[in-house]
Formats: C-alpha cells, structure tokens, sequence
C-alpha cells in the first residue's frame, strides 16, 4: 500500500478509489478536502460538460445570489467549509457553489445529452430491517457519469465540531450528498430525484452535509422538514443505536418518512410513496427499469442470505441494476462504488466495493 502524507493523509487502496482525512475548523476541514481532490478538479472536473453549462448558463446570476445568501443564513458553518474547499482547490469560491447546486437549478429543454445525463445522475438504494440475529442495513449504488469513475474518494473527517464523518465524494462536491455515515451512527445515502418544485432556497447539497452532523434520527429529520430547501432529494436514514431505518422522499414541497420495518424497501430515482403520485417529476426509463427490478427480486427472495449485493449488481440485460453508459437506451450513467452499511446497537459496519470484480475497496467499523 503506498502513502502519502502532507496536509491531509491519503491511502490508495485501488486504482479507484483513495482516502482522505481532514480535521480542525470548517474552513481548514474544507481546504484539506479541496486540497486533497484539487488534481482531478483541474484536469476533469472543470472540463466537464455538465460543469461549463452550469457556469455558462448560471454564473452571476440573481438566482446564484439567493441560494448562497439562503445557504449563508442556514448553514454559514459548510458555506466556511465550501469556501476552504475552494481555495484548497484553487478555484473561485462561486465556480464551487455552482457545481454543488447545479440540480437546484431549472434548466430549459433543449440542453445537451450529456448535461442532460449528468442532471439525471441516479443510484439505487436497499433498506433492510433487522430481523433476528441480522441487523439492520442500508446498501447503495452510487451512480454517476463514468467520467468521475477514478476520481472519486472517501473522506474521514474530524471536525471541531460536529460527530465526525465518512462519505463517499465526487471531485468538487461537499461531502453527504452521495453515501456516508457518522461516528454517532447516523447513515445517510442517497437517491437524485427530478422533480419540477425547484424554488430559490437553501441548496439541498448543504443540508445532506448537515445531515452528516446529525446525532438522532429526529435531527435529521427535522432538517428535512424544513420548507426552506431548493430542491431535494430520496434520503435513506438509519441509526444503528436507535433502531429503525427509514425511507425519507424530501423534494422542496414536502417531506415523508417512512420507516422500514417489516421487510426490506428499495428506492431508485423518481418519488413512489402513493402522497405524491400526482407530483410534476421527471422520470427516467432507467430509474423505472431499477425500482422495477429491485422490486421484484426482494418479492422473489433475493435477500434471503442477508447479502445485498445480490441485487445492487444485477446485470440481467434490459433489467440491469448494476449501471454502465448506455444499457438502457436513455442512461449514460454507471455504478461507482456500491456501498453496505450495516447498523448494530454496539457498532456500526462500512463496506465499499467498486464493482463485483473489485471488493472490499474500503472498510471500517465505527464501535460505540
């Protein structure tokens, strides 16, 4: 295993997937982190499509000004941290707040495929309930455009304030808004919806970071509930010292939680609980294709062993859960990392893998 020590630690594991560790006060947290995937924003990041759309189309902009002035009022905490991130990375402070927000944005028709693609970015999510001497867990596929397959790292954070933090994270992105956990036992993944609410407001990346600092389900919840978001998301929540995992639809205009008790749930990426069946979203062939197939592989007992990656890799063509570009005609996304959290009373289990080819990419138990 090679290391590297600077400012931050960093440990490469694969050819995929390296970890970062960052502590001290949200701005040196930020600067750490933007330091550490500085490289890979430079030569990729800022060349993405998706990113100069975003800069083309949005920077300077009223609408800009108000999501940070919302961000700034609710979190001034992570907008600190976002401001280290971005000298760390030696970029413009606004150029960082754009790619994190750039699905709190409205964006016309007639943009291009792959900007489309990355506004489509999915994931797919299992919740599974204890049930006897099996505890509770949450597994995820982490699904984005194959251009960030490489880049991406795993953060561990010790910040001056908060729990302390793991999460999975894109070059340039604030850590919470992918699949991570904290040393309180909270867990968080989580699952990109399209739903056509979006307003001026706090954008939905900063209240995933805080959510990273949550020590309850309540807290975390409660953020959820909140009517001052943006935009929003799918989020998968559990607790290991509390018990119950939940399944949490949050787009700007209204949150439900439902908690997962009797058998095991699994999400995708468009809203499915019946209180919003009559909500304006967009939904991809993919993401029905995914909810569809997780569906019916938890009906017909895929879980029986306990092991969720026996349905996160599907591959059954047409029916595909495990993602690459273009298996099913409007996806361009693919599978980035696939990661198990199992959540016990006395500890809690992280396990990534970067495919069923490559294991165990990264793992660590957090006791209590």
């Amino acid at each position: 295993m090679h290391k590297v020590r600077n400012r931050f630690e960093t440990e490469i594991f694969t050819m995929t997937l390296k970890t970062i560790t960052a502590s001290g006060d949200a701005y040196s947290v930020g600067h750490m982190i933007g330091a550490a995937v500085a490289q890979s924003v430079h030569h990729m990041t800022v060349h993405n499509e998706e990113f100069l759309a975003v800069e083309q189309r949005w920077s300077g902009t009223l609408y800009i000004d108000q999501l940070i002035a919302a961000a700034r009022q609710a979190f001034p905490q992570y907008v600190r941290e976002l401001e280290g991130m971005a000298d760390g990375m030696g970029i413009a402070f606004e150029r960082a707040f754009l790619w994190n927000c750039r699905g709190d944005l409205r964006w016309p028709d007639d943009i291009s495929p792959a900007v489309a693609a990355g506004l489509g970015e999915g994931c797919t999510t299992l919740i599974m309930p204890a049930t006897g001497e099996q505890p509770a867990m949450i597994a995820h596929n982490e699904d984005g455009s194959a251009d960030f397959h490489g880049h991406c790292v795993w953060i561990s954070a010790n910040p001056d304030y908060g729990p302390g933090f793991e999460s999975y994270l894109y070059p340039g992105m604030m850590p919470g808004h992918t699949m991570g956990a904290n040393r309180a036992g909270i867990v968080q993944t989580i699952n990109n919806i399209r739903v056509h609410d979006l307003k001026p407001g706090v954008p939905r990346h900063f209240i995933c970071r805080a959510i990273l600092d949550c020590t309850t389900m309540d807290e975390a919840c409660d953020l959820l509930k909140s009517d001052n978001r943006a935009s929003g998301f799918h989020h998968n929540l559990g607790s290991a010292q509390e018990g119950l995992p939940a399944s949490v639809e949050a787009p700007a205009s209204g949150c439900i939680i439902k908690t997962v008790e009797a058998s095991p749930s699994a999400h995708a990426n468009h809203l499915i609980t019946p209180e919003f069946k009559n909500t304006n979203q967009e939904i991809s062939r993919s993401s029905m294709v995914r909810q569809e197939r997780a569906d019916n592989l938890l009906k017909e007992g895929a879980l029986g062993d306990g092991e969720p990656c026996r349905i996160l890799f599907e591959t059954l063509p047409g029916h595909e859960i495990l993602r690459s570009p273009g298996d099913t005609g409007d996806d361009y996304g693919k599978t980035l990392g696939t990661g198990v959290f199992e959540l016990d009373k006395n500890r809690l289990s992280i396990v990534i893998h970067d495919g069923p080819d490559n294991p165990d990419v990264y793992k660590k138990q957090i006791t209590f």
